[in-house]
């Protein structure tokens, strides 16, 4: 259980916070910024969510699975904030492969029935189709990232924090490219691709859109 008495501590006035762990970061610390970055997103996912109870285009399956989704996000973000030391004195909460092979079969489950893409779609449609797009870049931006903080910090586990900080789990890092998928597919989904209805709207190159166009 996770209570919070006080919203505001006052203890990060100074450019550091505290990572999950307990040790102190400078908020520009690049876990920090990745573990913001999923935060971003999740608030984007819950504007997409909430854009849908009016227009209701998302069926009950893909609200459920966004649902889990921002559950997961927390946990990810958890993760990303809490550096891999050797004999942690908690357990510590990580990103685990089930959720990364369920986002695999909603990728499955969902886009089966959309058609096969012939060209790049325009980030767009209808507001939660365009919403869900925004939420598929945010992730990605949550990637960058994660993987700069990987970069810096490496994917090992520490045996001594005091002088060798610990690593990033990559699963979580993981976890993020298969949501960003997802949420592709479930912006395609939301836009009724392949349907009468269509608010799906592709890319048309250049050279196509001015087919009168001639070449210096």
């Amino acid at each position: 259980m996770v209570i919070l008495s006080k919203i505001y501590t006052r203890t990060g006035d100074h450019g550091s916070t505290r990572l999950v762990d307990n040790s102190v970061a400078a908020k520009s610390d690049l876990r920090v910024e990745a573990y913001g970055l999923v935060d971003q997103a999740n608030a984007n996912i819950g504007l997409a969510i909430a854009l849908d109870s009016t227009i209701h285009v998302l069926t009950d399956e893909v609200r459920e699975a966004l649902g889990i989704v921002q559950n997961e996000l927390f946990d990810v973000g958890a993760d990303l904030a809490n550096p891999l030391v050797a004999n942690p004195k908690w357990e510590p909460l990580r990103t685990v492969q089930e959720s990364v092979d369920r986002l695999e079969r909603w990728c499955d489950e969902f886009g089966d029935d959309l058609p096969t893409l012939k060209s790049f779609i325009l980030p767009g449609g209808n507001p939660v189709g365009a919403q869900l797009h925004v939420c598929r870049t945010a992730i990605r931006t949550a990637e960058r990232a994660a993987w700069r903080a990987a970069e810096t910090y490496g994917n090992e586990i520490s045996d001594d924090p005091e002088t060798t900080p610990g690593g990033v789990n990559e699963l979580a890092i993981t976890y993020l490219n298969r949501l960003s998928d997802l949420l592709f597919i479930l912006s395609r989904a939301a836009n009724k691709a392949g349907e009468d209805s269509s608010d799906e709207v592709l890319w048309v190159p250049g050279g196509e859109r001015n087919p009168g166009a001639t070449k210096e």
